[in-house]
C-alpha cells in the first residue's frame, strides 16, 4: 500500500513540475520590461505624496485624491497626522473632475439622488434614503464645492481599488467614518 501511495505522490509531483517548467523557463528568458510590468501589476501602486507638492499651506487640512494610484492622502492642519486610504475612482476620464476644491459639508447617513446624466444612462435608478443598506453613498459623505462630487463610503466593497464610480471618490465605510472624524469643513482637496 505504501509503495502505491509513494508512486502516486511521485507522479503528482512530477506532473506539477512538468506544468511549472514552461512558466519558469518563460520567466527566465522574458525581456526585463515584461518581468518589470508583471511585477508592477502585483505590487501596490500607492505612492507617497507630500502636501507641499499640491498646496502652499495646510490650512484647515489637506486631501489629495490620486486617481492613478487609487488612493486618498490626508494631512491634518498641523501636519502631525498623515493617512492613506484605498479608494474607488471614476470609471472614465470623462467622469473625472480634476483640480482644487474643498469640503463644504459633512453628512452622516447621506441620501442619494441620481444626477440628470445618470438618469439618462440608467433611467430605472431611483433615489435612496440615507441609512439604507443599498445606498451608493455608504454611511458618511464629505461634500465638495463642486456640485454632485463627493468623497463618500460604499457598501459595495468590490468597488474599492477600481475605476467604478460616476465621478466621486469612494472609501470603505469604516475608512470614510475615520476620515469624516478628522477632516473639517474647509479642508482643501485636490484631485489628480
Amino acid at each position: 500500500m505504501s509503495d502505491s501511495t509513494l508512486s502516486r505522490r511521485a507522479l503528482l509531483l512530477g506532473a506539477s513540475a512538468a506544468f511549472a517548467m514552461p512558466a519558469i523557463a518563460r520567466a527566465q528568458t522574458a525581456p526585463t520590461a515584461q518581468v518589470e510590468e508583471l511585477a508592477r501589476r502585483h505590487i501596490s501602486s500607492f505612492t507617497t505624496q507630500d502636501w507641499r507638492d499640491h498646496f502652499e499651506t495646510l490650512g484647515a487640512g489637506a486631501i489629495v485624491c490620486d486617481t492613478t494610484s487609487r488612493a486618498l492622502h490626508y494631512w491634518s492642519a498641523d501636519g502631525s497626522d498623515y493617512r492613506v486610504y484605498p479608494t474607488s475612482v471614476p470609471r472614465s476620464d470623462e467622469l473625472t473632475k480634476r483640480g482644487y476644491t474643498k469640503i463644504v459639508r459633512k453628512k452622516v447617513g447621506p441620501s442619494w439622488t441620481p444626477t440628470a446624466s445618470m438618469m439618462e444612462r440608467f433611467p430605472d435608478w431611483k433615489p435612496v434614503a440615507g441609512g439604507a443598506p443599498d445606498n451608493p453613498l455608504g454611511t458618511h459623505a464629505l461634500y465638495l464645492d463642486w456640485p454632485a462630487y463627493l468623497i463618500h463610503g460604499t457598501h459595495d466593497t468590490r468597488k474599492i481599488g477600481r475605476p467604478s464610480s460616476d465621478g466621486c471618490i469612494g472609501l470603505y465605510n469604516e475608512k470614510i467614518e475615520e476620515l469624516f472624524a478628522v477632516a473639517d469643513i474647509g479642508t482643501q482637496v485636490r484631485l489628480i
